[in-house]
């Protein structure tokens, strides 16, 4: 398992890589999301914060997971469509990932082993999971589901103030 997040790479929903060295300094927000979740208006949160804070370093990163109740169905296509009529998403989306099992994207291991769940559990409980890395790229914090994206702002500002 790597030091940090920036060891760690994805592929596109759009196709490409994502690679997560390119933010290094920066803070990130990485989320497993679905567009069929009742969580799902939380796009429009997360698209503010990534549009609120990016000029001063914040990285909002999505990743659809359709492991949970089979809320993210589609096609690569599909998603992106969904999220840009629905949410005028234009925060970086990785390709659809599994974020448990034995087919976990190591991203997801990674961040689930540095900050583990209620009573150290390192299982993703369901969509929109939001996990806060610093600028150094060590994983701060998680945070559940139930956390809309604008109750990070007080935590987000403390790590942008950070070298």
């Amino acid at each position: 398992m790597a030091g940090t997040v920036y060891s760690y790479a994805a592929d596109r929903l759009g196709g490409g890589k994502l690679d997560l060295a390119e933010h290094q300094g920066k803070v990130l927000l990485i989320v497993n999301t679905a567009s069929q979740c009742g969580f799902t208006p939380q796009y429009a949160g997360l698209e503010k914060l990534w549009l609120d804070y990016r000029d001063r370093g914040l990285v909002v990163i999505g990743f659809p997971c359709n492991q949970f109740g089979d809320q993210e169905p589609g096609s690569a296509e599909e998603i992106g469509a969904f999220c840009q009529k629905n949410f005028g998403v234009t925060f970086p989306l990785g390709a659809k990932i599994d974020v448990n099992g034995p087919d976990a994207h190591p991203l997801f291991k990674y961040l689930a082993a540095k900050a583990p769940g209620l009573l150290g559990s390192k299982a993703i409980k369901w969509n929109f999971t939001k996990f806060l890395v610093d600028r150094r790229g060590s994983v701060v914090s998680r945070h559940a589901p139930t956390t809309k994206p604008e109750d990070l702002v007080p935590e987000i500002e403390r790590l942008l103030a950070q070298d």
